[in-house]
C-alpha cells in the first residue's frame, strides 16, 4: 500500500518517472547495480537486515544516487544516523505529497533535505559548539539496534539470532549500553527508551 501511494504521488509530477520498486533490502540491493535511477526513496521499515545497512551498501555501489529516507519514526530516532550513513535527506510520512516532491527535487539537484525543526536543532548545535542531542545519539548503529531490541523485551538469545551475533557479544553490548547511558538495569533502559520515544507503540 505504501509503495502504491508513493508511485501515485511520483507519477503525478510531470518531471518524475518511476523506474522500479523493491519489496525488501535484499531485492533493492539486487536491482541497484543496473537501476537507471537518480533518486532512491528508502523506507526505514523496509523488510531486511536494516535500512542503515541497505543505505550504506547502496552508496558503496552507486554513490551518485541521491537517497531520500522516508520514515514513520520521529526525526530524533533516525535522521542523524541516516544522514551520517550517506542519505541526502530524511522525511517523515506525516509530510504532504507537495513536500515529498519538493524533497525529491532538492536531493536530485545535489542539495540536502531536512525539516525546518531538524534544521533549527542543527543550527543551534553549530552556534553553541555543543550538542544538545540525547545520549543515545552517540551510540553506534549496532549499539542502537541492541538498545531498541532490549527495550522491546527481546531476550539476549533472540537478539543474538536476529543480528547474527553470539549471546556473549550481545551481553557485552548490553553492559556497554548501560554504562554509556548511565543506567543500572534493563528496567531503567526500558524507561529511558519510552521517555525518548525509541519504542514503537
Amino acid at each position: 500500500m505504501v509503495r502504491v501511494g508513493l508511485k501515485r504521488i511520483v507519477a503525478e509530477q510531470p518531471d518524475f518517472q518511476v523506474e522500479g520498486e523493491a519489496t525488501s533490502g535484499h531485492d533493492l540491493l539486487e536491482q541497484i547495480p543496473e537501476a537507471a535511477v537518480d533518486v532512491l526513496l528508502l523506507d526505514v521499515s523496509m523488510p531486511g537486515s536494516g535500512f542503515l545497512q541497505a543505505l550504506r551498501r547502496v552508496k558503496e555501489a552507486r554513490d551518485e544516487i541521491a537517497v531520500l529516507v522516508l520514515s514513520v519514526h520521529p526525526e530524533d530516532q533516525y535522521a542523524m544516523r541516516a544522514l551520517r550513513a550517506g542519505a541526502s535527506g530524511y522525511l517523515t510520512k506525516e509530510q504532504t505529497p507537495t513536500e515529498l516532491a519538493k524533497a525529491i527535487r532538492r536531493v536530485h539537484g545535489g542539495g540536502r533535505y531536512v525539516s525546518d525543526s531538524l534544521a533549527e536543532i542543527l543550527a543551534a548545535e553549530l552556534e553553541s559548539g555543543t550538542s544538545a542531542r540525547p545520549a543515545h545519539e552517540a551510540l553506534s548503529d549496532r549499539e542502537f539496534q541492541v538498545l531498541r531490541a532490549l527495550a522491546r523485551g527481546e531476550s539476549v538469545k533472540r537478539i543474538a539470532h536476529e543480528l547474527k551475533l553470539s549471546p556473549k557479544t550481545v551481553s557485552t553490548y548490553r553492559t556497554r549500553l548501560l554504562t554509556k547511558l548511565g543506567l543500572d538495569s534493563n528496567a531503567e533502559l526500558v524507561r529511558y527508551c519510552v521517555r525518548n520515544n525509541l519504542v514503537e507503540e
